[in-house]
C-alpha cells in the first residue's frame, strides 16, 4: 500500500467514526455549509438534486447531525411527540404511520410514547416528553388529569388532541364523537328490529362514552333493554368470549355490541361454539373495522374510523402551527366522523 493509499484509508476511517463535521459534508457535496444545514433541517427549501447530493455526502462521511447544538441555536428541537395508548391496535398503528410519513420529509423526528389507558401513565409519559422540549405534540384523547391539562396549557407547545371530540380542546382537535357513535349504533340496530342488547365495553373513557351514547339512543327511542359488562384494557378475544358466555347464560339477548372488533370476535366464537345462528339468533357489532373484521366468518359488522385521515390532518395542522413565528392557541376542532359498516353479523 502506498502512502497516498494509506492516507485515503485513514480519511475514510475517520469519516465513518461519527466525527465528521458539517463542513466535511459540504466539501464532499460541493455546496456551502448553509446549504447542507437547509437540506438536513428544511429539505423543502432546497432542490431535489441538492438534497440527494447532500444525502450521498452524509452517507460517505458518516456525518451525524448534532441535534442538541442545533436546538440550542435555533430554539427548535425538530422533535414531535406522538402519544397513543397502544400500537397493537391497527387503527392506532395507522395513525402513527401516517403522522410519521407526513412529518419525516419535513425534517421532523417523531418520538413515540405509549400512554396505555390510565391517566397516571399519561402523566408520566407527558412529563418525560415535555422535558425533551418538543416542537409539537399529538396526543390521543381529550380526557386528561388536572395535572396533565395544566402542563399542556403551560407548555406553550402546539398540540393536536386526536381520536375524540370536545367543546373545550386544549389547542387543536381532530377526531370524532364517541357518544355519537354509540347513539348511531343503537338507532341502526333498533331499526333492524333488535331490542334486547348485551354491551361489552373496555373500561376506558372512550368506550364508556360510546356506551353512554348507546343507552341515550335507546332512551330517546323509548325501546330496548340492555345488560352491560366491562373488561380491562387492552381488550382481547378471550375476554370477549368469556363476557359473551356470561351474558348469554344469564339473559335472553338478540344482539351484543362490543367496544372493539377483537371483543366482538370473541363473542362470535362463543356463539358459534353454542350453535347459535348469526345474525338470525344473535347479532354482533364491533368497533374499529380492523383488518380482520371483514375477513371473519361471518363478516363482522362494525364502525369504521378513518385513522389515516386523523393522522394526516393532525400532522398538517402541526406543520402549519410550527411554522408560525409566535405561539398562539387555535381552539380549533375538526370532526372526521365515522361510518357504520353493516356486514353479515347484523
Amino acid at each position: 500500500m502506498t502512502a497516498m493509499d494509506d492516507s485515503r484509508t485513514r480519511g475514510r476511517s475517520s469519516r465513518s467514526t461519527g466525527s465528521a463535521r458539517l463542513t466535511d459534508v459540504a466539501r464532499v457535496a460541493g455546496v456551502a455549509p448553509m446549504t447542507v444545514s437547509r437540506a438536513l433541517n428544511r429539505p423543502e427549501l432546497v432542490s431535489e438534486s441538492t438534497r440527494l447530493r447532500v444525502q450521498r455526502a452524509v452517507l460517505e462521511t458518516g456525518y451525524v447531525p448534532n441535534r442538541v447544538a442545533g436546538a440550542l441555536a435555533s430554539s427548535r428541537s425538530r422533535l414531535v411527540a406522538l402519544l397513543v395508548p397502544t400500537v397493537a391496535h391497527s387503527l392506532f398503528a395507522e395513525v402513527v404511520q401516517t403522522v410519521m410519513g407526513v412529518l419525516a420529509p419535513q425534517g421532523y423526528q417523531v418520538l413515540l410514547g405509549l400512554t396505555g389507558y390510565t391517566p397516571e401513565q399519561e402523566e408520566t409519559i407527558l412529563e418525560t416528553v415535555l422535558s425533551r422540549r418538543p416542537d409539537g405534540i399529538v396526543l390521543t384523547g381529550c380526557c386528561h388529569s388536572a395535572l396533565t391539562r395544566q402542563r399542556l396549557l403551560s407548555a406553550k407547545v402546539p398540540l393536536v388532541e386526536i381520536w375524540d371530540m370536545s367543546d373545550d380542546p386544549v389547542d387543536m382537535l381532530v377526531g370524532f364523537s364517541h357518544e355519537a357513535v354509540g347513539r348511531a349504533v343503537a338507532e341502526h340496530l333498533l331499526a333492524r328490529g333488535y331490542r334486547r342488547f348485551g354491551l361489552i365495553s373496555a373500561d376506558d373513557s372512550r368506550g364508556r362514552r360510546r356506551v353512554a351514547g348507546f343507552v341515550a339512543g335507546l332512551e330517546s327511542a323509548g325501546k330496548g333493554t340492555y345488560q352491560l359488562r366491562e373488561v380491562g384494557t387492552p381488550s382481547s378475544m378471550p375476554w370477549g368470549r368469556d363476557m359473551g358466555a356470561e351474558l348469554l347464560d344469564s339473559h335472553s339477548l338478540d344482539a351484543i355490541v362490543c367496544s372493539s372488533d377483537i371483543l366482538a370476535l370473541g363473542v362470535l366464537a362463543e356463539a358459534q361454539s353454542r350453535g347459535l345462528a348469526v345474525p338470525d339468533r344473535l347479532a354482533i357489532m364491533g368497533f374499529g373495522d380492523s383488518s380482520y373484521a371483514g375477513a371473519s366468518f361471518p363478516a363482522l359488522s362494525t364502525v369504521r374510523i378513518d385513522g389515516a385521515a386523523i393522522g394526516l390532518r393532525a400532522a398538517e395542522h402541526l406543520l402549519q402551527r410550527m411554522a408560525q413565528p409566535t405561539f398562539e392557541r387555535a381552539g380549533r376542532s375538526q370532526d372526521v366522523g365515522f361510518e357504520i359498516i353493516d356486514r353479515d353479523t347484523t
